[in-house]
């Protein structure tokens, strides 16, 4: 874990990066497998003039498509106090939300849940399930990755929040760092944010070298060869 948060700096850098290079870069710090860290393609970007985002993950579980029991869900008082806290802890939040229905059923996320996320402190929102009123959400310019358009909330309640959710194949906790673009979403380890720019800038040198090769005039198989070798032989 790292001993101190990044900076609105770091974070700005993080935004510019495309998320395919981000993983590459996380690559060449060999602190987790090649397969893990990101989500799939269950989970995709809706409003794709709305720009990337960079934000520290707050979490909670719904159910859009049976009525709430007795109880009738967690309080949603005590999930904006929550919300709210985090943003004054952490700065910038993403809300990841795992959506319990099998398959997804309804959109918890409209017009209204944009502007109490945004509002908040939320400037994008990740989710498996639904979501709804695509142009005025659009309007309020607050970015979603979400597995499908729906027409009805359903019967949307909260099961619970502030824990571990799963959302497109990825395990997301609470405080965890989120980047999301046009490709999709990738946690980011707090230890080495400082670091992935520069891995970023190292990993595209090499790559822009062999595109240079390969449109050039001098272009081989066993010339491409040798260049990707060699490459690998000094990193």
């Amino acid at each position: 874990m790292a001993d101190r948060l990044p900076t609105a700096d770091e974070l700005d850098a993080l935004r510019r990066l495309p998320t395919p290079a981000v993983a590459n870069a996380i690559e060449t710090f060999d602190i987790r497998p090649r397969t893990a860290g990101f989500m799939t393609g269950e989970v995709r970007q809706m409003f794709p003039a709305l720009p990337p985002i960079v934000g520290y993950a707050v979490t909670a579980r719904v159910v859009c498509g049976q009525e709430p029991g007795p109880r009738g869900g967690a309080s949603r008082l005590e999930y904006w106090r929550y919300i709210e806290s985090a943003h004054r802890e952490l700065g910038p939040l993403v809300m990841v939300t795992q959506d319990l229905d099998d398959p997804p059923f309804g959109a918890w996320f409209g017009e209204v849940n944009a502007n109490i996320h945004t509002a908040l402190g939320c400037v994008g929102v990740v989710t498996n399930g639904g979501i709804r009123d695509m142009e005025e959400v659009e309007a309020v310019g607050l970015p979603m990755w979400a597995g499908e358009v729906v027409v009805s909330h359903g019967y949307t309640h909260l099961v619970d929040f502030d824990n571990p959710v799963r959302v497109g194949g990825l395990t997301v906790s609470p405080g965890q760092l989120l980047l999301a673009d046009r490709h999709g979403v990738i946690e980011i380890p707090l230890e080495i944010v400082a670091e992935v720019p520069e891995a970023v800038r190292q990993v595209e040198t090499r790559e822009r070298a062999v595109i240079a090769y390969c449109q050039s005039s001098d272009f081989s198989a066993d010339g491409l060869h040798a260049l990707v070798s060699g490459q690998r032989d000094h990193h």
